[in-house]
């Protein structure tokens, strides 16, 4: 087994985890109280982190830990093989929702869409900057992580 076949699947899995652990780490700090950065998702979610009610407050906890769990099942996919097909799922899901947002509001903000008058352009521009494509990095990378893995246990 060559060197690159087994530092592959870790080096995408700290990529992905990095992005998965920022990602919640940032959920995090809503739950918290900061709005650092929270004008930057729109409405209804600007509104949501400003008022401080158990229902938003049990809806981030629930955001914080789901993207938690996505971290964590990659790692155990990738480390042990076991949970690989939610894992997939997973990643999968986050590749293809990021990939389709950013180019749909990437399209708004290049003015390839006409947006609703009620549209918070400033919003759609952070989301096709970084929100939705940091979602599809973070697939792409744990996607990688798990098909590298499975590439280097059939070589062995």
């Amino acid at each position: 087994m060559s060197t690159v076949q087994t530092s592959a699947p870790r080096g995408w899995l700290v990529v992905a985890t990095v992005l998965g652990a920022a990602h919640a780490g940032i959920s995090l700090l809503w739950l918290l109280g900061s709005t650092w950065l929270l004008d930057t998702v729109g409405e209804p979610f600007v509104s949501w982190g400003t008022d401080r009610g158990a229902g938003v407050l049990a809806a981030l906890a629930a955001v914080v830990v789901s993207k938690l769990v996505v971290v964590a099942l990659v790692a155990v996919a990738v480390l042990h093989g076991r949970f690989r097909r939610p894992a997939t799922l997973a990643t999968g899901a986050l590749l293809v929702y990021g990939a389709l947002m950013t180019v749909g509001n990437a399209a708004v903000a290049l003015d390839l869409i006409s947006p609703s008058d009620s549209a918070d352009l400033r919003a759609i521009r952070w989301h096709a900057a970084l929100w939705d494509p940091w979602f599809a990095l973070w697939g792409a990378a744990g996607l990688l992580a798990l098909r590298a893995t499975r590439r280097s246990r059939t070589t062995t």
